[in-house]
């Protein structure tokens, strides 16, 4: 936990002001908020603010959040604490409520992206309470795991792995909340309905949102598939995968409890070291990078926050010519001469999620396409945001300029267009796995 900004205890409920983390349980910033709530013998309320327009999200990925959100909204009033959703960005409707409600004090969880940044600052500006900041989505908050941007996953992995042993630990229950104060807002549906008039007419995607139907896809995974995961997970025709980035991505259910219980797993079969230490990698290790880069980097999501031998490999290979060329409208249909990359992207538009190893092809073929570096980078990040329900995440914007730009990479041999970036084509997807199986399994879905 850090403060934002000092300031004097108000009379009424201590708030958290939920955003990342949507869930009751495993949570870091409810805890932390109810702790300094018993502490002040104050209510506690919980406050979301549902805004109609956040980045490239579509009207499928808010019904995901908002049917999580109705399962929190239920879980939490058993330990009487009261979820209410407001209309409007946090900045425009969260201060006047805590003022009309004369909020105690008021608690965040940490989200790196520049978005949340701004929030922040925008809602400093406007109160005179107590105002604290709670990383509840990496092991290792942000701040301790490294002072500044990292620029290799190698020297980032030795500072976790030193930290690791305090913060993995098992995580405390939250608590029935004995104090109560009824304030007045809206009720959830009517804010929903303000929202998204005929909210219940949006379609619905294949997962079922919330805690424990995160943590059921984490049992199923430990008991049948983690086995696969160190000989297949580059393997898109082999459901091998957890499938908990939806869960993982909307705070539905805790990275710190996802590794706790890897860890500490002991099914009927053996999980092989290598299995679990791969995804161990992948959960701690990489996705906290990923948060490290966002946040020390306010220009993420631009050519600007590649490394200088990236910038100057994609400068000197800028005017390369391009074998094919491809408006966004083409790409966003699936309409190119590649069958693979139009799969790809029919499955992500069909399923709202890709296959992590073809998330990098993907990528790396709209840079290939695209008329420069930072149209490139602009396009993967609007599909990505736009069709990926885990998408709008710093997984994702590292990813992306892992791919495009040599980010937490280096130099490869250098070669046209690309430079001296990483490159993929189709040869070594055949290498990989079946691709005429991978492409027919999406065309029977999409004919």
């Amino acid at each position: 936990m850090r403060i934002i900004r000092e300031g004097e205890l108000g009379e009424g409920p201590v708030v958290y002001w939920m955003n990342r983390d949507q869930r009751a349980r495993d949570n870091w910033a409810l805890l932390a908020a109810q702790k300094y709530a018993l502490e002040q013998r104050k209510p506690l309320h919980v406050l979301f603010c549902l805004t109609p327009s956040y980045l490239h999200a579509n009207k499928t990925m808010y019904s995901f959040m908002i049917h999580g959100l109705e399962r929190v909204r239920d879980e939490l009033a058993s330990y009487n604490i009261p979820l209410c959703i407001l209309s409007g960005a946090a900045p425009l409707s969260l201060p006047q409520t805590l003022e009309d409600i004369k909020a105690a004090a008021l608690f965040t969880d940490f989200n790196p992206l520049r978005i949340k940044k701004e929030w922040i600052y925008q809602i400093t500006e406007q109160i005179h309470i107590p105002f604290y900041e709670v990383d509840a989505h990496n092991i290792i908050p942000c701040w301790t795991a490294s002072p500044k941007r990292e620029y290799t996953a190698r020297a980032f992995r030795s500072k976790i792995n030193k930290l690791l042993p305090s913060f993995l630990t098992n995580i405390p229950p939250l608590l029935f909340h004995p104090y109560s104060q009824t304030i007045e807002t809206d009720p959830f549906q009517a804010v929903v309905e303000k929202v998204f008039p005929h909210f219940n007419n949006i379609p619905s995607l294949q997962w079922t949102p919330g805690t424990t139907y995160g943590m059921k896809k984490l049992e199923f995974f430990l008991q049948t598939k983690i086995s696969q995961y160190s000989t297949q997970k580059n393997n898109p025709t082999v459901d091998c995968l957890s499938g908990l980035s939806p869960y993982l991505h909307f705070g539905h259910i805790s990275p710190q409890r996802v590794a706790y219980e890897v860890i500490s797993y002991k099914g009927e079969e053996e999980i092989d070291t290598q299995s679990r230490e791969d995804f161990l990698e992948e959960l701690i290790v990489r996705r906290e990078l990923a948060d490290n880069f966002c946040f020390y980097t306010d220009n993420y999501d631009t050519f600007d926050a590649f490394p200088d031998w990236a910038k100057n490999t994609l400068n000197k290979h800028r005017f390369d010519p391009r074998p094919y060329f491809y408006s966004l409208e083409l790409l966003e249909q699936g309409e190119t001469h590649d069958p693979l990359w139009n799969a790809a992207q029919k499955d992500m538009c069909i399923h709202g999620k890709l296959h992590s190893w073809l998330r990098m092809y993907w990528a790396k073929k709209i840079l290939e396409w695209s008329p420069s570096p930072e149209e490139a980078l602009k396009r993967a990040i609007y599909l990505n945001d736009h069709y990926e329900i885990d998408g709008r995440d710093p997984n994702g914007y590292t990813g992306i300029a892992w791919s495009i730009g040599g980010v937490h990479d280096r130099p490869w041999p250098e070669r046209p267009i690309f430079g001296k970036i990483r490159y993929m084509n189709e040869k070594g997807a055949y290498r990989k796995f079946h691709v005429k199986h991978y492409i027919d399994s999406v065309t029977i879905l999409n004919p």
